[in-house]
C-alpha cells in the first residue's frame, strides 16, 4: 500500500499558487472593468448631450419609417404578382362593398315604401 504523503503533491502546490494569483488577478480585473464602465458612461453622456446625436437619432427614425413603408410596398407588390389580394385591393373592395350595401339599403327602403303605398290603396278599394 502506498504511504500517505504529508506534503502536497506538485499539482496541488501549483493549484494553491494559482488560486492565490487568481484572487489578485480577479481584483485587478474587477478594477479594470469598473474603470472601463465609468469611462464608457462618461463617453456615452458626452455623446448623448451633443447635437449630432439628436440628428443621428432623427435620421434613424426617418430611415426606420422609410424601411417600414418600403417593406409594405414590397409585400403589396409580391401579393399582386402572386395574383392575391393585397391591402390596397382589400380596401378598394371594402369601399365598393360599403357603397353596394348603401344602395341595397336605399332599394329596400323604397320597396317598403311601395309596399306600404300598395297596402293603403288596397285598403281604400275595399
Amino acid at each position: 500500500m502506498a504511504a500517505k504523503r504529508e506534503s502536497p503533491s506538485p499539482v496541488e502546490q501549483v493549484a494553491q499558487l494559482w488560486g492565490r494569483a487568481s484572487e489578485g488577478a480577479a481584483h485587478a480585473a474587477e478594477r479594470l472593468i469598473e474603470q472601463a464602465e465609468s469611462d464608457a458612461a462618461r463617453a456615452s453622456e458626452r455623446l448623448v448631450a451633443s447635437g449630432g446625436f439628436s440628428a443621428l437619432l432623427g435620421q434613424m427614425a426617418e430611415n426606420a419609417a422609410a424601411l417600414a413603408k418600403l417593406s409594405g410596398d414590397a409585400m403589396d407588390l409580391a401579393w399582386r404578382n402572386l395574383r392575391l389580394a393585397g391591402r390596397r385591393d382589400v380596401v378598394r373592395l371594402a369601399r365598393q362593398l360599403a357603397r353596394t350595401e348603401d344602395k341595397l339599403e336605399r332599394v329596400l327602403q323604397e320597396l317598403e315604401a311601395l309596399r306600404e303605398e300598395l297596402a293603403k290603396r288596397e285598403r281604400g278599394r275595399r
